[in-house]
């Protein structure tokens, strides 16, 4: 039986743009520099990418690892790190990962006064709040910025946006 998200997401999936936009690089939450990736990451066979539990860490065609949040989110299981044999990603370094998550209330199907609940459903954290039925905000003390409530967003209302 088709749940309501994947109705949903059937029915808009013909208005997305389709990458479009320009892909914003995120990186695993375990790093101390970015410039790591790029000295240490082209001598690796991308090990961090195998061992992500949830499919969500993609390697680059310069070796170095991102976050692709389309299908999926990051549960800060810490096996990428413990996976990483040239000290780029290091358990000592977690962190929340480095981007803002945002909804974008025209795109919303909630603030267009239609039920849907999708972003909440998925949020590990509780951090998507909404007032009354149809108005979802994002509590960014509570966020993790984990990208989950991202690729079941069937009007790709939720977004992130690297911190600066």
């Amino acid at each position: 039986m088709m749940q309501k998200r994947e109705l949903f997401g059937s029915l808009v999936s013909t208005f997305k743009r389709g990458g479009q936009e320009s892909k914003i690089i995120l990186r695993p939450p375990y790093f101390e520099n970015e410039d790591s990736f790029i000295v240490s990451c082209a001598e690796c066979d991308g090990a961090c990418s195998d061992v992500c539990e949830e499919g969500i860490i993609t390697i680059q065609e310069d070796k170095t690892p991102i976050l692709d949040f389309d299908k999926s989110g990051c549960t800060y299981c810490d096996e990428c790190a413990k996976a990483c044999e040239f000290g780029v990603l290091m358990l000592e370094n977690k962190k929340d990962i480095n981007a803002k998550i945002t909804i974008d209330m025209l795109k919303c199907l909630s603030w267009d006064k239609t039920m849907c609940f999708s972003c909440k459903d998925v949020c590990l954290e509780n951090a998507i709040d909404f007032l009354g039925l149809f108005r979802p905000e994002i509590d960014i003390e509570k966020c993790t910025s984990c990208g989950f409530c991202i690729g079941v967003c069937p009007t790709e209302a939720v977004k992130v946006k690297k911190w600066q």
